[in-house]
């Protein structure tokens, strides 16, 4: 009798970042300036690594694939938050909903991986400088960021099949702006606390496990400084890792507020913007930390500066 009166979901509804009308069009055009500068911003990164041969190196082969991955990771969910502010209709089917789940799943959990390779790779560039090409050779590199992107897509299965085997009724309504794994759990018949399992054990493990890696891979390297003897080659050695480390702190603290904690502390007011600076700001924010705070991605910039001058001098 129970099951009979229960109606099964076929469709979910968004709740957007906001029911205000008069917030649409402020609120479109906002996210997509941030969609652009993000897109552009990530593509310019990858454009400079390919065709400037000094940048041919292992930290800036991961760092492009950390380029390509922000601009998928933000590409799978900002598009269809533009999509729902300007519509009235903000239904997404289930279909729709499991594939931008998946989508977000294997992408942020590669980029916690590829913060952690790149982590890896300061450490042997720093502590090992004379067994780095051994260490970190073409092969190897290769290997580390397709292993990333392979985990990455299994851990999203994992948790994309756990999460959409379960029945949903009662309510449709998500309370988020995307489709997100505590929103979506509120929302099932059964208990779910095998999905909050699998959560703290397969996606805890790769999160805590890259946060681990470069924690250690930074001890390692700060032991390393104090042992170089003159300051200028050590603060050389520290401006490699700066960039770096300033993308795992943006990355990492938002993670860990959100998902390592029981779904039951879930709260849409306290996570909203939270939700949006992980999903929306922070793939933006990456390619200008990178271009400001590193030498060699700006003095790569510099021809196209000196170019362009040129150019405009030619017109006139």
């Amino acid at each position: 009798m129970k099951m009979q009166n229960e109606t099964l979901v076929t469709e979910f509804v968004l709740s957007g970042l906001s029911s205000d009308p008069n917030l649409r069009l402020p609120l479109f055009l906002l996210c997509l300036l941030v969609y652009m500068l993000t897109v552009l911003g990530n593509l310019m990164i990858i454009v400079l690594i390919i065709i400037t041969p000094r940048l041919h190196t292992p930290m800036y082969f991961f760092l492009m694939n950390l380029s390509f991955v922000d601009v998928l990771y933000s590409s799978s969910i900002t598009p269809n938050i533009m999509a729902n502010i300007l519509s009235e209709n903000k239904t997404i089917s289930i279909l729709g909903c499991a594939i931008q789940f998946f989508l977000f799943t294997d992408l942020a959990s590669t980029e916690a991986m590829l913060l952690a390779v790149m982590a890896y790779d300061r450490y042997a560039a720093i502590c090992k400088p004379l067994y780095y090409t051994i260490l970190i050779n073409k092969v190897t590199c290769i290997r580390l960021v397709c292993s990333v992107y392979i985990a990455g897509c299994i851990n999203a299965l994992i948790h994309t099949c756990a999460a959409f085997s379960l029945p949903f009724c009662h309510s449709n309504k998500i309370n988020h702006f995307f489709c997100d794994i505590n929103p979506i759990l509120k929302l099932s018949c059964k208990e779910t606390y095998i999905n909050e399992i699998l959560a703290y054990v397969v996606a805890g493990s790769i999160e805590v496990g890259s946060f681990l890696c470069i924690l250690i891979s930074y001890t390692y390297i700060i032991f390393a400084l104090f042992k170089i003897a003159s300051s200028g080659s050590r603060i050389k050695s520290l401006s490699t890792c700066v960039s770096h480390f300033t993308c795992v702190a943006l990355f990492y603290c938002p993670v860990f507020f959100m998902y390592l904690r029981p779904n039951s502390a879930y709260a849409v007011d306290q996570d909203w913007i939270m939700s949006v600076f992980y999903t929306v700001i922070i793939p933006m924010l990456n390619p200008m930390i990178y271009s400001f705070r590193n030498q060699d991605v700006k003095q790569a910039m510099v021809p196209f500066h000196v170019n362009s001058i040129r150019n405009k001098c030619k017109t006139h």
